[in-house]
């Protein structure tokens, strides 16, 4: 058996905690890292990121096999399981940390993020313009150990409960064929 070629991608899509739950569903993905990205305070505190001064958002790190799951699959799936139609916000949580954004590990990352976000544009996916970002990745910062897993590990949180459990809820009946058994 060859090594499998792992890759990593980074998104950014509202509350990390919410994020990092939906990725963690998916078949082909090894590995969700909540993290800080694209802001420019050197190694920031989860409350430094939440009083939105530091420019970072709240993002995860994906790391996965491209030959299960491509990028492709991971940004549209990560387009149509968070709202990428409202600035600085998703639902309740406002703010710049909150922010819908791709940061790209590569050329070829960007000239996908963009087709994907064209084509659920023209489709009319949503009612309203996509307002994600699509930036390099410059600077990744892990999250403090606390937030890694939040969701499983909290499950009655009210946060936990009422925000990201309908979210998997959804996600898991709208993409069956792409979760893990």
């Amino acid at each position: 058996m060859g090594m499998a070629q792992i890759e990593e991608a980074t998104f950014g899509g509202g509350c990390f905690w919410c994020t990092e739950a939906l990725f963690k569903l998916l078949k082909g993905v090894e590995m969700v890292f909540p993290g800080y990205a694209g802001g420019h305070v050197p190694n920031p505190s989860y409350e430094q990121v939440c009083s939105k001064t530091t420019g970072h958002a709240e993002v995860v790190r994906v790391r996965f096999d491209p030959q299960v799951i491509s990028y492709e699959m991971l940004v549209e799936y990560f387009f149509l399981t968070h709202d990428p139609t409202t600035l600085n916000r998703q639902g309740n949580d406002v703010g710049p940390q909150y922010r819908s954004v791709i940061f790209y590990h590569s050329e070829a990352q960007r000239e996908t993020a963009e087709r994907v976000k064209a084509r659920l544009e023209a489709q009319k996916i949503f009612s309203k313009p996509i307002v994600t970002t699509i930036e390099p990745l410059t600077t990744f910062y892990p999250a403090e150990k606390y937030h890694w897993d939040y969701f499983s590990q909290h499950p009655d949180q009210p946060y936990c409960a009422f925000v990201i459990a309908p979210k998997v809820h959804k996600a898991r009946e709208k993409f069956k064929k792409l979760l893990r058994e």
